[in-house]
C-alpha cells in the first residue's frame, strides 16, 4: 500500500507523536511505502507572549527544527508551507490516507478518492484544543476510525450508535525500554514526567510528593520533560530534572525509580505507563486513559483522581515494601506488558487499514458515483 498519515501542528515529543513514528516505520518496513504530512505549529501571537511573560514563563522561543520522535525514524516526511489544512495539492495519490487529529479529520474527509480510502487514528481528547464538543462531529465522518483503549470504543459509540470501530492498543517499546530483574534503589525514589497541560496532573504529582515526605524525608524525586518547569508549577528544589531525553537515557531514568506517577486527569491511553513498566518500575496512577486495565490485578496501584493524599499514600506504601515485596509487584508490572508487542499491534494496525480500504475503497467510491 502507499500510506499517507496527516498531522495536524508539526513533528513533536508528545506520546501521540511516538506512536504515529512507530507505526509509520513499521508499516515501512514490512514493504508499504509511507509519507508523514504535516502543516507547521502555530506562531505565537503578541497576547501569547504577553500571557506567557506575566506568568513569568518569558518569552515564547519558536524553534522551527524541534526535536521530535520522527527524528528517530527513516519515514520521509514533509512540511506545508504555513498554518493552514492541508489540500489535495499537498497529498500525493495513495491507496490510504490516514487522519492523525480532529482537524484532521475534517481536512482527510474533504480530500478526493484519489488520495485513498480514509482511515482515523484518535488516540485522545480533551486537551487544549481538543474538547468533546470538537470531536465528537468527526466521529460521524466517512472515515473508518481506529483507536487505542476500549473506554474510547464506548465513548464513541456512546455518542454515535455502533460503527465500524478497530481498537489497536498499544504496546511496550520493548527494543528501547527494558532492564534486568532489580532490588528497589539504596534510597527511595519515585518519577515522573513533567508536562505543563493541567490535563496531566503535574501539579497532583509534585503536591503528592510534598505529602509523602513528611512519612518519608529522604525520598528523592526524577522528573522529565520536554518544556521546562513552569514558576507557577516549581519542582523541588532537589529534584533532578532531564530535558528532552533521548529513549536511553529515559530507560534509565525510570530503571532508577521504586515507583513512577502517572497522575493524569485525562489521557487517551498513557504511553508511560507502559514504558515504566517494561523497565520493572510499578506505576502509581489515576484511572485515566488505559491505566485501570493495565494496572489491574496486582500489575501496580491504582489510585483515586485528583486525590494527591491518596497518591501520597501509595508512594509510602510502595517505599516500605520489602525487597521481596518490591520485587514481586516489579515483576507483575514486567509481565503485563512483556506479552504483547509493537509487531502484535502493527499486525492489527495494518489489518485495520485493509479493512478500511476494502470497505471504502477509491474504486468503490467512484463506482458509486
Amino acid at each position: 500500500m502507499k500510506i499517507t498519515f496527516v498531522l495536524g501542528s508539526g513533528f513533536s515529543l508528545t506520546g501521540g507523536d511516538r506512536v504515529i513514528a512507530l507505526y509509520a516505520q513499521k508499516l515501512q518496513e514490512r514493504g508499504h511505502e509511507v509519507l508523514v504530512i504535516s502543516r507547521p505549529r502555530k506562531t505565537p501571537t503578541w497576547r501569547d507572549q504577553l500571557r506567557s511573560l506575566r506568568q513569568g514563563d518569558g518569552w515564547i522561543k519558536v524553534r522551527p527544527n524541534r526535536p521530535s520522535h520522527f527524528d528517530k525514524v527513516t519515514v520521509p516526511r514533509r512540511m506545508i508551507e504555513q498554518f493552514r489544512p492541508v489540500v489535495d495539492a499537498d497529498v500525493p495519490d495513495a491507496d490510504m490516507v490516514v487522519a492523525t487529529w480532529w482537524e484532521t479529520a475534517h481536512w482527510v474527509a474533504n480530500l478526493s478518492p484519489r488520495k485513498g480510502a480514509k482511515a482515523y487514528f484518535m488516540q485522545d481528547y480533551g486537551a487544549p484544543g481538543q474538547e468533546l464538543e470538537k470531536i465528537v462531529p468527526t466521529w460521524t465522518l466517512p472515515l473508518h476510525i481506529i483507536t487505542i483503549a476500549q473506554w474510547l470504543v464506548d465513548l464513541i459509540r456512546e455518542h454515535c450508535g455502533d460503527i465500524p470501530i478497530s481498537l489497536v492498543q498499544n504496546a511496550a517499546d520493548l527494543e528501547n525500554f527494558y532492564a534486568e530483574p532489580r532490588t528497589k534503589q539504596p534510597y527511595p525514589t519515585i518519577g515522573f514526567g513533567y508536562r505543563t497541560l493541567h490535563s496531566k496532573g503535574t501539579d497532583i504529582a509534585l503536591e503528592a510528593v510534598r505529602l509523602a515526605r513528611k512519612e518519608v524525608p529522604d525520598l528523592k524525586l526524577i522528573a522529565f520533560g520536554s518544556d521546562k518547569p513552569l514558576k507557577a508549577m516549581p519542582l523541588p528544589e532537589d529534584a533532578l530534572f532531564y530535558r528532552c531525553p533521548s529513549d536511553g537515557e529515559i530507560r534509565q531514568l525510570y530503571a532508577r525509580c521504586d515507583a513512577w506517577l502517572f497522575p493524569s486527569r485525562l489521557e487517551g491511553f498513557g504511553l508511560p505507563i507502559l514504558e515504566a513498566m517494561a523497565c520493572r518500575t510499578p506505576v502509581i496512577g489515576t484511572p485515566a486513559g488505559a491505566a485501570p486495565e493495565l494496572l489491574a490485578n496486582g500489575a501496580g496501584l491504582l489510585v483515586e483522581p485528583e486525590n494527591p493524599v491518596d497518591m501520597a499514600q501509595a508512594i509510602v506504601k510502595v517505599c516500605r515494601l520489602s525487597q521481596t515485596e518490591w520485587r514481586a509487584l516489579s515483576d507483575a508490572a514486567f509481565n503485563r506488558v512483556s506479552s504483547y508487542t509493537w509487531e502484535d499491534a502493527a499486525d492489527l494496525f495494518e489489518a485495520a487499514l485493509y479493512h478500511a480500504m476494502q470497505s471504502n475503497s477509491p474504486l468503490s467510491s467512484q463506482a458509486a458515483l
